[in-house]
């Protein structure tokens, strides 16, 4: 998992390089902090020779330079700026440090969302439906900021922390080695606590993690139907909803924090289990001349950065615990295989027209499904042919177009679009050859105009207005104050469904498109509105394929033919007035809608 996340790193280097160097030079600086102030007390306040009290490496080299000399007053004057310079140059080593590792974490949080969201966005929408898009949500938000985190403080405490921790050993040892004894009863059961905690916490976590999951759903799809829930009084089953979501992510939150609460209250336990015991005998020592009281409150430091630097370790390992779960969950994104990809595909072939043929297809959604959703169609339908396409629901119609982009791929058989198996395509060629209105009509926060260009960001005015007519938009749209650049809500919310409708219709012609398919996008437009988009898609674009998917007769009983669907097969296929003298199932089913009409 670890290597996945190399590539996101590598801009981050120099700042990671940089900050373990940077926070190491400030350990060193930190350390020889206590044996300055053993040189005070020692040397300076109880007149000990200095050769005596200045026998760590870095306070001989500072008594060789003559930084640090005479006795006496002057002797802590001296030491005494000595410390404050130190002090000064560690703070801002430590400064340095906390940016150059913030400069870090936030670059490689940057880059691994950005690579996240360019993993999914070659999603097939099988993949998509495997993980859903609250889960995404949360990889791309709360699992990386956990990651992000979690590489901060290793790349600034990781190398700080050993780092002190072994220089403080080194000098306590040097001062008393038998007082530093204590440490080896301490050290072993503080290790035992800590591995209990990484070991039982790693699984809570992941737990937390999935509420987060069903905790974003809630909220996305509470906001995305805001308008559902008002209309049908739903608020107070919505707020019951959230709550016990809510509930739930608060309780695993718990059960898995208050296990990594523990580390805390065990390490200060520690540290002043330690204290206390170095006083005890360290004060005997004193009292007995083997010890002098400079080299006991030195030695107390030390024993503190000794247990500050386990304490920050400590937390590095819970905050790997913990980002441990968000690592599974964002390297599930990054090493999923797209069901669908390109990689054999000719750079160079173009669709050529938008003849469409179905060899034998049969399709399912999951291997593993017992039964085909679609089942051997086959089926030819000539470059610039309109084809209704008519069935109950749950007779795979959107499915069966939805194979033609390749949202999906056949499971059995061939399609072939141009003339060329889909296959052979690369998918940008492809599905820039093919426009499709889906059920679900999206519009973006933006200008009406924004949202058109992307059909064709490069169409001129004239190619807009064009296309704004063929899908009966025009008028609507110079009706509002700001014509063209009036503004969209998120998801087009004040536009009326009928109109949004004729927008993403227009947006899909602006790609002039060998294919183009309407999914019952004009369910929400009245008869007079849909007759005049039929007839202008006939006079605008007529070498352009039309697969138009329709619940009303009307809307496709002018087609070249139309294609009923039963239960994933082709049922009947022919035009309005032979399908009508079958007798069959599209026979009823106009039947039933003109006496509806007649009503």
């Amino acid at each position: 998992m670890l290597k996945r996340l190399t590539p996101f790193i590598k801009n981050q280097r120099l700042f990671a390089i940089l900050t373990p160097l940077t926070v190491m030079l400030e350990a060193v600086l930190e350390v020889s902090i206590p044996a300055l102030m053993s040189v005070i007390v020692d040397s300076g306040l109880y007149g000990k020779p200095l050769s005596e009290t200045a026998d760590l490496l870095i306070i001989q080299k500072m008594v060789d330079w003559g930084i640090i000399s005479g006795s006496g007053t002057e002797l802590i004057y001296r030491t005494g700026a000595v410390m404050v310079c130190i002090s000064i140059v560690s703070l801002s080593l430590g400064a340095l440090g906390a940016r150059l590792a913030a400069l870090a974490g936030m670059g490689f949080g940057a880059d691994l969302r950005e690579g996240l969201f360019k993993k999914v966005q070659y999603f097939s929408f099988g993949n998509i439906d495997s993980i859903n898009t609250a889960s995404l949500i949360t990889r791309m938000t709360t699992d990386v900021n956990m990651i992000q985190m979690t590489f901060m403080m290793i790349i600034r405490l990781c190398a700080r922390a050993p780092f002190m921790f072994i220089m403080a050993i080194i000098y306590a040892i040097k001062i008393n080695a038998s007082l530093s004894l204590i440490f080896l009863v301490i050290a072993p059961l503080l290790g035992f606590m800590l591995v209990f905690i990484i070991m039982k916490a790693f699984p809570r976590f992941r737990a937390m993690f999935e509420k987060y999951d069903r905790f974003n759903a809630s909220i996305q799809e509470n906001l995305i139907g805001i308008r559902v829930v008002k209309t049908f009084v739903r608020a107070r089953h919505e707020k019951e909803k959230f709550k016990m979501s809510n509930d739930e992510l608060r309780d695993a939150s718990i059960f898995a924090e208050k296990l990594a609460l523990l580390q805390n209250p065990m390490l200060q336990l520690s540290m002043y289990s330690a204290i206390v015991l170095i006083l005890w005998f360290g004060s005997n020592l004193v009292l007995t001349g083997r010890m002098g009281t400079g080299e006991l409150m030195s030695f107390i430091a030390y024993v503190s950065q000794i247990l500050f630097s386990l304490m920050m370790v400590s937390m590095v390992f819970i905050m790997i615990v913990i980002s441990r779960a968000s690592l599974v969950r964002v390297s599930e994104v990054l090493t999923t295989v797209p069901d669908i990809n390109d990689d054999d595909a000719d750079e160079s072939l173009e669709v050529k027209d938008g003849s469409i043929v179905f060899e034998n297809v049969s399709f399912k959604y999951s291997k593993t499904a017992e039964k085909n959703v679609l089942d051997n169609i086959n089926l030819s339908i000539k470059s610039g042919e309109v084809i209704g396409i008519i069935g109950g629901t749950g007779s795979s119609k959107t499915t069966l177009v939805q194979l033609i982009p390749r949202f999906y791929d056949v499971t059995e058989g061939r399609l072939l679009i141009g003339g060329r198996d889909v296959k052979d395509y690369k998918l940008h060629k492809l599905r820039d050859a093919v426009a499709m209105v889906l059920q679900k009509n999206l519009l973006f926060s933006g200008t009406i105009e924004e949202n058109l260009r992307w059909g064709n960001e490069n169409a001129t005015e004239e190619e807009i207005i064009t296309a704004c007519k063929a899908a009966a938009a025009h008028d609507f749209i110079t009706a509002f104050p700001d014509g063209y650049k009036t503004m969209l809500g998120q998801g087009g919310t004040n536009v009326s469904g009928g109109q949004k409708q004729r927008l993403c219709i227009a947006r899909a012609l602006l790609k002039n498109p060998k294919v183009l398919i309407l999914d019952d996008s004009t369910s929400a437009v009245d008869t007079k509105t849909d007759a005049s988009i039929r007839e202008s898609l006939k006079h605008f674009f007529p070498h352009t394929t039309k697969l138009i998917i329709a619940q009303r007769v009307n809307s496709i009983m002018h087609a070249d033919r139309i294609i009923v669907l039963d239960d994933g097969k082709i049922s009947e296929i022919g035009t309005h007035e032979e399908l009508l003298s079958l007798g069959g199932i599209y026979s009823e089913v106009y039947r039933s809608q003109q006496e509806d009409t007649e009503l």
